[in-house]
């Protein structure tokens, strides 16, 4: 199904098992909605929102001026669009950080929160990233080749999503965890290098009613590398 939001057609898969609450799926940043898929098999008799974020999946390619902020309030529009009144939110990497948004502006609506190695928080800075910004402002200001420089996902982006990619990493929020009220689990791989272990213990510490769960021998995707732990985590932690 497509959903038009701001210009762009949002495409989203809505299993309606005509359960009170429906459970909303976010996918992370350079994915799309299949990437958590499977996890309908362990909430069935729930139902159960997979949206694809654009420039993403089946949703519109390009948009323009979008923040963290935006993505947010489109879910939000989403779901008074198809009058779900009350949801649980798992949100990986990117789809935590809208995760976090929606906990904190729909406290009512919001039931339970699972953020699996969320981004979202402001990251520890070490020297050699210090150096590699000033080579990067250095080879800028000379008149030099810079389009090598940045991660791997900014690379592979136009002009108007590099501003937009550029928005959502450097927008913390940090400040917005003690105001979650539902009840959160937060899974993290132990061997996380997007999102490490002190932002899920900084998620465990600010969020009053959480709980961690750390999986061994898993990285950023651990819902890939422990799927069946992840499973048996995500289906007790929505049903009971």
């Amino acid at each position: 199904m497509k959903y038009v939001y701001r210009d762009a057609q949002i495409f989203y898969r809505f299993i309606n098992k005509k359960s009170d609450v429906t459970n909303i799926f976010l996918h992370g940043w350079g994915c799309d909605h299949k990437s958590l898929l499977f996890c309908k098999d362990f909430v069935q008799g729930q139902n159960s929102l997979f949206v694809d974020f654009p420039p993403f999946g089946e949703s519109s390619k390009n948009i323009r001026g979008w923040s963290v902020f935006t993505y947010a309030n489109m879910v939000i529009s989403l779901c008074q669009h198809l009058e779900i009144k009350k949801f649980n939110i798992i949100g990986h990497s990117f789809g935590g950080r809208i995760a976090i948004i929606m906990a904190v502006l729909c406290k009512e609506e919001s039931q339970k929160v699972v953020l699996v190695d969320s981004a979202g928080l402001k990251p520890r800075r070490s020297l050699n990233y210090y150096l590699k910004v000033y080579h990067y402002k250095l080879r800028k200001k000379l008149g030099l080749d810079v389009s090598k420089y940045g991660s791997c996902d900014y690379l592979v982006l136009n002009t108007e999503m590099r501003k937009i990619f550029n928005s959502i990493v450097t927008t913390y929020l940090d400040d917005f965890l003690p105001f979650i009220k539902a009840k959160t689990l937060i899974i993290f791989g132990e061997n996380d290098m997007t999102t490490p272990i002190y932002m899920a213990k900084k998620f465990k510490r600010e969020i009053k009613n959480s709980e961690l769960v750390l999986m061994k021998e898993a990285g950023h995707f651990c819902f890939v590398d422990r799927r069946m732990e992840f499973s048996n985590c995500l289906e007790v932690f929505l049903k009971n």
